[in-house]
This record gives structure tokens, C-alpha cells and sequence, in this order.
């Protein structure tokens, strides 16, 4: 990758969210923002390359989009009244409110409690985490043109019920931070195991902006035992991203990391977050058991050493609170080390996951510890085909050829 290529893809990392945060507070319309950020990045691929990159690409970026943002406005039918209505409304500045970071306001304005939550969950991640329809697709298990019309009728249900683009009051957060914590779980799942073709296996620009954002919203509602358990999960599992992929660019999974190159310093955090939460009593939620699960693997200093009876019971525990066939699957895999391996695949095999590539993994792992080396090499090939992440399907293809 050369320098321009280089900056390029670091303004988008950066700037993408901030640009169409910035035109959607100034011209009020999702659609025009997410549309000149794009014609934008398009046009500096080829400005850059020519004129070299500016001294502040950022407001290089912001000043360019507006620019464009504008001329589309002026070229549509009634542009003029439009065009005005637009500056009249959002180019005053608001009263001060609990938000102060643009991609946070932007993030609770895509999770308005008007959308649904799954149409919410879809649009913050195109709008803020500048995911392509197709790894929010993967996230979501469901066809990348079912998630292309779920994003496009999200913009045109907040235009067409003139939801505002404005800071939500100390008073909204509660009503709104369950959608924004599922938002910032799908983030960091898609740079945790990207999918995307051509992209990097793990994306850390994608799991630090989700990690950063969620140290915001804890900063606003520190008393909320999810907030800190999703903050605890995300620090958890990031903690271990040195040691999850190969030199020569294969996963490597939890039993053999080196956990000499986990970060001590993100596990101790996300410890102290676990520990505090359970201090206070309360009855956990969804991120909080998923934090104590990782707090049990990331506490046994090998992998011999890990409690996997308490880490079942609090697979028990998410079940109750979660009972999707994902969660279950998970469960299983535990299970597999108390009770083994058969009684692990009678549970798989009752779930629904057929187009699910953990789902067929872990099969073919159950497979193969149970010596039905056919039927093995036969999952880890379904498993191979779903597969988005370029180090998982490596260390697939290994494991199966493995096998004879």
C-alpha cells in the first residue's frame, strides 16, 4: 500500500463517521450525508493521488462533502426553499447537552427509538461504523439486498417521521443506550473476526473505535451495569488480539494462544469492571455474564487450568436471559469439556444454524474428537464455505486437511 493509499484509508478510518455526523447536523437529512461522505472519499481516491494529500485531510474531507452536499440540494426540485430550510434548522448551534463527541450524538440519533431496533442497529453501523451492507449483512445472518433495503428504509422512516438530528437529553439516554450497546457489539464483532473480502482478519480500527465509544456512554450512565459489562466484554476479548492470528496469517484458537502476549493491562481492567458489578448485588444482564465468561478464561493462566463448570453455569445463567440458538451453541462447546464431546453434539444437532459457519465448525471439532473422520471433514468443508474471516477459513482448511 503506498503513502496516499495509506492516508486514504486512514482518513476513512477517522473521519467517515465525524463527515457525515457534521453534514447530517447541518442539512438534516441522513440520505445526503451518507451520500456526499461517499462521493467525497470517491473523490479524493483521485485528487490525493494527483494534487497529493492535504495538510488536514479531515477538513479537507468535511469542507469537500458540504460542497457536495449543497449541490445536490440545489439540484433537486424546490432546491432553493429546501437548500434554506436545511441551514435554518441546523446550522444554529443547540443548547449544550449530555453528548459531546459528534459520532456518539450521531450514534444516538441512529438508535431513535422510533426505528426498530434491528433497523437501528443496521444504520449506526453503515452511518458510524462505515460498515458495507454485506458485513452488516454477515452480522445479522441475513442477505446482503434484505440488509440494503433495511438501511435504506431506515433513512427514509427518520426523514419521513422528521426525526431530529439533536443531542438527547440526560433524561433519554436510558430509553436509548440498548440499542446504541448492540450497535457497539456488532462494531466490535466485525473488527474482532472482519469479514469483509480483502480486509485484514482482525480490524483494530474497528474494535478501538467500538471500545472507544463505549468508554463514552459508561462516562454518561456509570451506574449502568450493561454499559460497564459490554465495556468489560470488549476489553476482555481485545486483551487477547495479539495472540489470536498467526505469522503466517491463521486463527489460532483460545486453548493455544500464548497467553504471555494477552494484554495484561486491558485484562485487569475488565476484571475490575466484573468484579464491581458483582459487588453491587444486582441481577446481571446479557453483557455482564458474557464479561464473567471471559473473565474465567482470561483468569487461568493455561488452558487446562480454566473452570469450565463455572463457565457452563453461567452459560446456564445467558440462557435464561438470551435463549438463541447462538447462545446454545457456545454452550455446547463448553459442555463438550465436562460432559464430552457426544452429549456436546446432541445438543448442536437440535439447532437451527445451518447457515452459520461456527455452527458447522464446531461440529466438525466434535466430529473429529469422536473419530467420525468423514462426517468431520465433511462439516469443516460446509464451515469453509460460510466463512467469511480469511484466518479462520486457514485454520479450517488446515484442521480438515488434517484429517487424511
Amino acid at each position: 500500500m503506498n503513502p496516499v493509499e495509506e492516508a486514504l484509508a486512514r482518513a476513512h478510518r477517522e473521519e467517515w463517521a465525524r463527515v457525515v455526523a457534521v453534514l447530517t447536523k447541518r442539512f438534516g437529512d441522513l440520505d445526503i450525508a451518507e451520500e456526499a461522505a461517499a462521493e467525497t472519499f470517491a473523490t479524493a481516491v483521485e485528487r490525493w493521488a494527483a494534487d497529493g494529500v492535504p495538510p488536514n485531510p479531515g477538513a479537507w474531507l468535511t469542507t469537500t462533502a458540504a460542497r457536495k452536499a449543497i449541490d445536490r440540494l440545489r439540484r433537486e426540485s424546490k432546491r432553493e426553499g429546501k437548500h434554506r430550510e436545511a441551514l435554518l434548522m441546523h446550522d444554529e448551534p443547540g443548547p449544550a447537552g449530555a453528548i459531546g463527541d459528534e459520532r456518539l450524538r450521531l450514534l444516538f440519533t441512529c438508535c431513535h427509538p422510533a426505528l426498530a431496533m434491528e433497523a437501528r442497529v443496521a444504520l449506526t453501523l453503515r452511518m458510524v461504523g462505515g460498515l458495507t451492507a454485506a458485513e452488516i449483512a454477515n452480522a445479522f445472518l441475513v442477505r446482503e439486498p434484505a440488509m440494503g433495503k433495511r438501511i435504506t428504509r431506515a433513512k427514509d422512516k427518520i426523514k419521513a417521521a422528521r426525526i431530529p438530528y439533536r443531542i438527547p437529553s440526560a433524561e433519554d439516554l436510558p430509553k436509548r443506550v440498548s440499542g446504541v450497546l448492540a450497535v457497539l457489539f456488532l462494531v466490535f464483532n466485525e473488527g474482532y473476526l472482519a469479514t469483509g473480502s480483502g480486509t485484514d482478519p482482525v480490524r483494530q480500527e474497528l474494535t478501538a473505535e467500538a471500545i472507544r465509544l463505549a468508554r463514552l456512554v459508561r462516562g454518561l450512565l456509570p451506574d449502568d451495569g450493561e454499559v460497564a459489562g459490554l465495556l468489560a466484554l470488549m476489553l476482555l476479548i481485545e486483551s487477547r488480539r495479539a495472540a489470536r492470528v498467526s505469522a503466517t496469517g491463521e486463527l489460532i484458537t483460545l486453548a493455544e494462544q500464548d497467553r504471555g502476549a494477552w494484554d495484561a493491562a486491558l485484562i485487569a481492567e475488565g476484571h475490575q469492571l466484573v468484579r464491581e458489578r458483582l459487588a453491587t448485588g444486582a441481577p446481571p444482564g446479557r453483557y455482564q455474564v458474557l464479561a464473567a465468561i471471559n473473565a474465567v478464561h482470561t483468569s487461568a493462566r493455561d488452558a487446562r487450568d480454566t473452570d469450565w463448570r463455572q463457565v457452563v453455569a453461567l452459560y446456564d445463567q445467558l440462557v435464561r436471559l438470551d435463549p438463541s440458538p447462538i447462545v446454545a451453541l457456545n454452550r455446547a462447546i463448553a459442555v463438550a469439556e465436562v460432559d464430552g464431546p457426544e452429549v456436546a453434539l446432541a445438543a448442536v444437532d437440535r439447532l437451527d444454524l445451518a447457515g452459520y459457519h461456527a455452527f458447522h465448525a464446531t461440529r466438525a471439532d466434535l466430529l473429529r474428537r469422536l473419530g467420525l473422520v468423514r462426517e468431520a471433514r465433511s462439516a469443516y468443508g460446509e464451515a469453509i464455505e460460510l466463512a467469511g474471516n480469511t484466518a479462520e477459513i486457514a485454520y479450517l482448511a488446515r484442521r480438515r486437511d488434517q484429517l487424511g
